[in-house]
């Protein structure tokens, strides 16, 4: 048991650095498509990384935050920012919205199944977990947007997002309550979450949405 709780943490480690690597990457791209200068892109950045997960841990009353315990990534995002000024600025890349959204895409799938891992872990009902799950995926790209003057993605864009987050917790914990390895839920989860928000970007599927909303496209 205490191997596999050390495989547990050393892949939630790596979850929690890929999906913090993914939201601040779609936070560059946000900043840079602003142009915010280089104090302006690390702030983005580090909303982007570390507000969902944050907000998750406030919630679960977890500590020490993931960036506390691991500071070296703080270092990480500040270089980033600061070369992102130097390179991205003067190459003659256009920076999209569209770009934006695969990044966050794959950040939205790996932090919805692990916030949901997380919450499961301390004893909380299912739904609880999920909704902790939505919470990981989405709060740091809506601290992003308000932070860059946009309506956040998960509130404005029609084609599934939260929804995503949401039926991606469900699948983690229905993998786990057939005895799935935790290994093989999270995968499945957050596979699942991602793809369907790929899914979504690439077919152009939308929810449906109020009347003003519709007629405003």
């Amino acid at each position: 048991m205490p191997h596999q709780d050390l495989i547990v943490s050393w892949l939630h480690t790596i979850v929690e650095a890929t999906a913090n690597v993914a939201f601040a990457l779609s936070g560059l791209l946000a900043g840079v498509r602003k142009r915010l200068d280089m104090v302006g892109l690390c702030v983005v950045m580090g909303l982007a990384a570390f507000g969902g997960g944050t907000l998750r841990d406030v919630l679960l009353d977890r500590r020490p935050f993931f960036w506390v315990d691991h500071p070296a990534w703080l270092w990480v995002l500040i270089a980033a920012g600061v070369g992102a000024i130097f390179v991205l600025r003067s190459s003659h890349f256009e920076f999209t919205e569209r770009a934006i959204q695969w990044p966050d895409a794959l950040g939205l799938g790996l932090f919805a199944a692990s916030g949901t891992q997380l919450a499961l872990a301390q004893d909380m009902p299912s739904i609880v977990a999920v909704l902790m799950g939505v919470v990981s995926a989405t709060f740091g790209g809506i601290l992003r947007d308000v932070v860059c003057n946009d309506i956040p993605t998960a509130l404005r864009d029609r084609r599934p997002y939260a929804v995503c987050a949401f039926v991606g917790g469900w699948v983690y914990v229905l993998a786990m309550q057939l005895a799935w390895t935790q290994g093989a839920a999270f995968l499945l989860a957050a596979g699942t979450a991602t793809g369907l928000r790929a899914w979504a970007l690439l077919s152009g599927y939308s929810l449906p949405g109020g009347q003003t909303a519709a007629s405003g496209d």
